[in-house]
């Protein structure tokens, strides 16, 4: 069995910045609903048993007394005289003590708690004893820290294929080793760790990172299989990846054919593209690059478009550096004069003929409200 010390070491190996505060809130509120609803039923079941075997909470008469308002330890009050029967003595004892009413939807909250406080055990509900499909929901809300050190307390339900693999491809979306035969005594668990320390690695130098992942045979030497793991996968640094891809423009032209530009405006296209490609920081070869790619793929997304706006490949890159200049200009806290619309409608025209003055207007509006492209 594995010990908690070691579990807790191979759970902070793991890196935290794919954690949200979100899951810990969800599965706080969800384990806590799921308590409440199973130890209300325990407590009903067994304050139904205890009214059922006598008088007072535990089946001792000195709750009875509590039950009606006497300090602990204190006998429970004598019926008043003059209250008897007709010879006005007191009244004899009733064979059976008074019970509370009981609802129909159960035994009130406040009493099942009364009931409940005289009990030795306390606690969360094991998660052992739901139903598996209720346990491996709430644990599939927990990043990989989290679960493997839930494993300390819930070791069969800590190391579920299940949950590693919705992990392993909630973080890296496409492997190769995904569509092979998986050989005999695979363990996503170990999976993950090797693709965090590929990541890892990756970040440092992407010629190791991507030596890593070949080696331990997560990915195949193919510029496809490449673009997609790149696309899939939220956790490499995009400086390492920028260097990477101006080294393998194969891999890169691979990468731009995987984003789908249909039906969307220019600017949230270019910002989506941007969104996995980082632009670069300075003016260059790699930039323009970049534009003409994505120029050829836009306008390959949206054939109608091209022909009811009249554009074009080069008319689209013009654009493209018309609204990355614009985005500068007003989103920069050191341009004091900022570009009016009139000002960009002009400009613009002036390199796209073609163009009519509602589109390009409807770039400016779509700048000035949502903000940079490249951001």
């Amino acid at each position: 069995m594995q010990t908690t010390d070691s579990c807790l070491r191979s759970g902070l190996c793991i890196r935290r910045g794919g954690g949200k505060i979100l899951h810990i809130v969800q599965i706080l509120q969800m384990g806590q609903g799921l308590w409440r609803v199973a130890r209300n039923q325990q407590l009903q079941q067994e304050y139904g048993e205890q009214w059922d075997a006598g008088p007072g909470l535990d089946g001792d008469p000195q709750d009875l007394g509590m039950e009606m308002g006497a300090n602990p330890g204190q006998a429970p009050p004598s019926p008043s005289p003059g209250m008897g029967d007709l010879g006005g003595g007191p009244l004899p004892p009733h064979p059976h003590p008074r019970r509370h009413p009981q609802h129909c939807q159960g035994a009130d909250i406040y009493q099942l708690l009364r009931a409940r406080r005289g009990k030795a055990q306390q606690g969360f509900i094991d998660l052992e004893m739901l139903p598996p499909e209720l346990s491996i929901t709430i644990l599939s809300y927990l990043n990989a820290t989290d679960l493997c050190l839930a494993s300390c307390v819930w070791q069969d339900l800590g190391h579920d294929e299940y949950l590693w693999q919705g992990l392993c491809k909630s973080t890296w979306g496409h492997c190769s080793i995904y569509n092979r035969r998986l050989p005999y005594g695979f363990s996503y668990r170990s999976l993950y760790m090797m693709l965090d320390e590929g990541s890892l690695t990756f970040n440092a130098n992407h010629q190791e990172g991507i030596s890593y992942f070949m080696s331990k045979g997560i990915l195949v030497d193919h510029p496809k299989e490449l673009a997609k793991f790149i696309f899939c996968t939220r956790t490499l640094n995009w400086k390492m990846l920028r260097v990477y891809l101006d080294e393998r423009r194969d891999v890169l032209d691979e990468l731009v054919t995987l984003h789908n530009f249909s039906n969307q405006f220019l600017p949230n296209a270019l910002r989506d593209f941007f969104r996995h490609i980082h632009a670069p920081e300075e003016r260059g070869e790699y930039l323009e690059t970049l534009i003409t790619k994505f120029s050829h793929r836009f306008c390959a997304c949206n054939p109608v478009l091209v022909r009811e706006v009249c554009l074009s490949p080069d008319a689209v890159y013009v654009l493209c550096y018309s609204l990355i200049l614009l985005s500068i200009d007003l989103t920069s806290p050191h341009v004091k004069n900022k570009m009016s619309k009139r000002e960009f409608i002009r400009n613009t025209r002036r390199a796209a003929q073609n163009i009519s003055e509602d589109f390009v207007g409807h770039l400016y509006d779509n700048i000035y409200l949502i903000g940079h492209v490249a951001a």
